[in-house]
């Protein structure tokens, strides 16, 4: 199969070689070697050595023959996601909480079910929510811009933004980065820990508004993506999720009150910024 993508070099840039458009691009180098030796790019339509230049509103084709994935297929669940944005590449639902973002074994009720069910076809998986977090989900629509939107997240180009009410607000700061490693808890395998030997984490946090009950919004950023990331941050400073029944001593079965409400990208294939936030009435907190 052929993916093709057509886009128009931006006013605001330099001219810059082909190749240093497709790195820019983050199109990966096994992919821009194809497009070398098959010619397959084309500015105004006409194929253009990589050491020469795209200028200003030249329009730009690219034709993908070699994409691959050995990504399994999700099946149909019958049930119809909560759409907030789509478009040819890229769709972002609203996951609902208690909802598995992907499935196990023979799973078929997950948010990348309905996700088939909407788009006639598996969609391909980007990023995870916690199966208790609700929110904004990304899925591609196609495998070749995964590998783009893989390189967002590791670069950073990819921010998301989640929303939290927690307990002992006292305990937090007006704003902090909360960096401390998160490994497994070795005596309950549902959870994590902050330990010494973890994985790298990183959280952003910022309070949005105190309330005279203790309790508090805290809208916070990930600039890693562990297994249950905030929650674990949170609680390590004595300010855990009302809802958490993992992390909050103080749980009595609420939801957890921890939303995905913004999701910040470069489209693949462009060089337009994308920001989408989940709409205030379905903010669940």
């Amino acid at each position: 199969m052929v993916y093709h993508f057509t886009l128009f070099y931006p006013k605001n840039l330099d001219p810059l070689p082909v190749n240093e458009v497709l790195r820019k691009l983050l199109i990966p180098r096994k992919w821009r070697h194809y497009l070398r030796i098959e010619q397959n790019i084309k500015i105004n339509g006409q194929y253009r050595y990589f050491n020469m230049k795209v200028f200003p509103n030249e329009q730009i084709d690219i034709y993908l023959d070699q994409v691959e994935s050995d990504q399994q297929n999700y099946p149909a669940s019958g049930n119809l996601p909560d759409v907030v944005y789509e478009d040819k590449n890229l769709l972002i639902i609203n996951k609902k909480k208690g909802q598995k973002t992907h499935p196990n074994l023979n799973e078929t009720n997950t948010a990348l079910n309905d996700c088939a069910t909407y788009l006639g076809s598996s969609p391909y998986i980007v990023h995870r929510l916690d199966m208790l977090t609700g929110g904004l989900l990304l899925v591609a629509k196609n495998p070749a811009v995964v590998p783009i939107l893989n390189r967002e997240l590791t670069t950073k180009i990819f921010h998301r933004n989640y929303l939290a009410k927690v307990d002992h607000a006292e305990n937090l700061k007006d704003t902090g980065t909360i960096n401390v490693p998160i490994g497994h808890d070795p005596t309950d395998q549902r959870k994590r820990m902050v330990r010494n030997d973890g994985q790298k984490a990183i959280t952003h946090y910022q309070i949005l508004e105190r309330n005279n009950n203790g309790s508090a919004i805290v809208q916070l950023t990930l600039e890693t993506g562990r297994t249950h990331q905030i929650r674990v941050h949170l609680a390590y400073l004595g300010a855990p999720i009302i809802g958490d029944p993992l992390y909050n001593p103080n749980f009595t079965g609420e939801e957890l009150a921890l939303d995905a409400y913004e999701i910040s990208l470069i489209k693949p294939f462009s060089f337009e910024r994308l920001n989408v936030k989940l709409p205030q009435n379905k903010i669940e907190l």
